[in-house]
């Protein structure tokens, strides 16, 4: 768990899903609120159990996960904007970290597939 720990995407994909929680939290919209906050729980959870995976095609295929993960929590926050339900501010704050938390995935993804090729 010790990787897991220090890894910064898996980090900030928990903040992510917390700060998405405290977000919709009073949201009425019980529908959107619940697929919102799986899919932004969704992306630190794939994560986790792809680092707790033994093979690198486990850990790439749970990374491929969170990452299609973080394509539609982006998508719902957006909706959400459009719709009313998150605030506009602040909805464009946290799908911008979900942009970066997706290239910190790709990037691990990318460096994952590397190092199992003998080039990394």
């Amino acid at each position: 768990m010790d990787a897991l720990v220090n890894l910064d995407a898996w980090k900030r994909a928990c903040r992510l899903s917390a700060d998405i929680y405290k977000l919709i939290g009073g949201c009425t919209n019980f529908g959107f609120r619940d697929q919102l906050g799986r899919s932004a729980l969704s992306i630190a959870s794939n994560i986790a159990e792809g680092y707790g995976r033994e093979s690198v095609k486990e850990r790439i295929h749970f990374l491929r996960i969170a990452k299609a993960s973080s394509y539609e929590a982006w998508t719902q926050i957006l909706i959400g904007i459009e719709s009313g339900l998150i605030d506009r501010k602040i909805g464009l704050e946290k799908s911008e970290e979900v942009i970066q938390i997706s290239k910190m995935i790709y990037g691990l993804i990318a460096h994952i597939e590397r190092s199992a090729d003998g080039k990394g």
